[in-house]
């Protein structure tokens, strides 16, 4: 059996070789008659697919106004025939007397040869069309090209639109050229690019072969450009701020290395976006917005890539409540503008972005899900004896604000479905962060979680040079005991803070993950176009 199934294999590949050979050999035969395809340099499209069958379906509505279908009920099955026959020709004269000329371009995705006609289907960004070819109208030689054609090449067409006998709009090819030759074989078309990892490493062929995950791109972009309608309606400056930093700070996480040898620098990718944005807010620009790339040498999976997207964004004289406000509107307007409801459905689970969002301090959600008041926690110790007690594991540098955190992400994270502030977080794991005044153990700080997510993290931002000095002290002690992910020492930010930033809040989203809740996706490699993969050579 093994031997047998062996040598079906190797007749596949001889087969998918001598197809590529194939494909390779029309191809010279065009370059040698002189129709090289890869010597076109331009094309004019005047429509896209969408845009033919909007167009047609206006235009007969308007020529066709008040025309009524003729009954054909109780006839025989020759006569009905005969008769939608004969209106379909009236329908078609009145139609071609006013044709739309259109000139589109796409990649063929069928092809029908039926001696001196055939039909195509020709996709492009927006969708797809119905091709009919006629010998007669495109020239004898031209045609013949066409039927040697492949599917996966790339063709522009000019014609006029129509609608067939089943109804199918369109178009009839009066001019057609070649614009690109295919040499590779595209998947088959019923079953599509079903390969979870060949989806990922070749993007190319998933966005030909699979149409949701084109409008999964489509709608990012659309999603990307809310946001910055969104923000730019409050007054808010797009800026951009630095990939490769000396001190990679603004969040826990271990950077990439690298160095930069013009310099003769060991420099670091960038893991937040935060302190260059402060710094902005110091120098006087009052609402700044980032949206870009960061980098965290963390590991992957469904919800985690160690590229992605981050946005950032920084008001002076607000606070938390004001990012809490910000944050709730702009959700809803995204769901609003992008998803056409402010409810929407993640992988079956509702969930409503228009009612107002439910809001816990971290220590209200310890209690209301773990059943610890933490409020009641006399000190580091005991709050170590509760993590035993429950089996939580943390490090012995770990304090009383510490063990707080790894309840909630143990027993509170994956029961917040619903929108749902979560609040003023322990100082110990927010050393960017203002302390309430009436309670220094903690900071005004919130996190927003969906479906059992983080969506984003927002601070009342700490302007004080003189604690941000200590905390920063504080996370050089806690690297050099061995916490990779700490924080170090920025002596220019901390510059910065003493000539005076005002009070500020602040905000950072993860764009990749709001995608995936915007667009119903599974896991965040599919929202990111080329996601982090290990080489097939390892």
């Amino acid at each position: 059996m093994a031997n047998q199934n062996n040598a079906q294999g190797n007749n596949q590949g001889q087969d998918i070789n001598q197809l590529l050979k194939v494909r390779r050999e029309k191809l010279a035969n065009l370059q040698e008659a002189g129709q090289d395809p890869f010597q076109i340099t331009k094309y004019d499209v005047t429509h896209h697919t969408s845009d033919v069958k909007d167009l047609y379906n206006a235009h007969e509505e308007k020529l066709l106004a008040g025309r009524v279908a003729p009954d054909t009920e109780g006839m025989e099955e020759a006569e009905a025939r005969a008769v939608k026959k004969q209106d379909y020709d009236e329908r078609r004269n009145i139609m071609d007397a006013q044709p739309i000329h259109v000139c589109i371009a796409g990649r063929m995705m069928f092809k029908r040869v039926m001696g001196k006609a055939s039909f195509a289907n020709i996709q492009d960004l927006k969708g797809n069309i119905q091709i009919y070819v006629a010998r007669d109208a495109i020239g004898e030689e031209l045609y013949a090209t066409f039927k040697k054609s492949d599917i996966g090449d790339i063709w522009g067409i000019k014609g006029f639109a129509f609608r067939t006998m089943t109804g199918e709009v369109s178009i009839h090819a009066q001019e057609m050229t070649l614009l690109t030759k295919s040499l590779q074989i595209l998947p088959e078309k019923f079953h599509g690019l079903t390969d979870t990892d060949m989806r990922y490493r070749q993007r190319y062929v998933d966005l030909i072969m699979n149409q949701e995950s084109k409008e999964v791109f489509v709608k990012r972009s659309q999603i990307l450009k809310e946001i910055r309608n969104f923000l730019a309606g409050r007054d808010f400056m797009e800026v951009e701020t630095p990939m490769l930093v000396s001190n990679a700070g603004g969040a826990a996480a271990r950077p990439f290395e690298t160095h930069y040898n013009a310099l003769d620098e060991d420099v670091k990718l960038r893991i937040s976006l935060e302190l260059y944005l402060k710094r902005l807010i110091v120098g006087g620009l009052e609402r700044v917005y980032e949206i870009g790339r960061v980098f965290r040498n963390e590991g992957v999976d469904t919800r985690h890539n160690p590229e992605f997207t981050l946005m950032e964004l920084y008001q002076a004289y607000t606070d938390y409540e004001g990012m809490m406000e910000l944050t709730e509107s702009m959700f809803r307007y995204l769901a609003e503008t992008v998803c056409g409801s402010t409810k929407i459905t993640y992988q079956g689970t509702e969930i409503d972005l228009g009612k107002p969002f439910e809001r816990l301090t971290m220590t209200e959600a310890v209690k209301k899900y773990a059943g610890v008041d933490f409020d009641e926690v006399a000190d580091d110790a005991a709050a170590k004896a509760l993590a035993d007690e429950r089996h939580i594991e943390y490090e012995d540098r770990h304090k009383k604000g510490d063990i707080l955190n790894l309840f909630f992400e143990e027993y509170c994270e994956h029961e917040l479905v619903q929108p749902t502030f979560i609040m003023d977080h322990p100082i110990e794991i927010s050393p960017l962060t203002k302390k309430k005044p009436e309670d220094p153990s903690k900071v005004e700080r919130f996190e927003l979680f969906i479906n059992g997510w983080e969506m984003c993290n927002a601070y009342s931002e700490l302007n004080d040079p003189i604690d941000q000095r200590e905390r920063f002290a504080a996370q050089d002690a806690n690297a050099a005991a061995g916490d990779d992910e700490a924080e170090h020492t920025d002596e220019d930010f901390l510059n910065a803070l003493e000539i005076g930033m005002p009070p500020t809040g602040g905000i950072g989203y993860g764009i990749d993950r709001l995608v995936m809740l915007l667009t119903d996706s599974a896991a965040i490699r599919d929202v990111l176009l080329f996601p982090t993969m290990k080489s097939l050579d390892k």
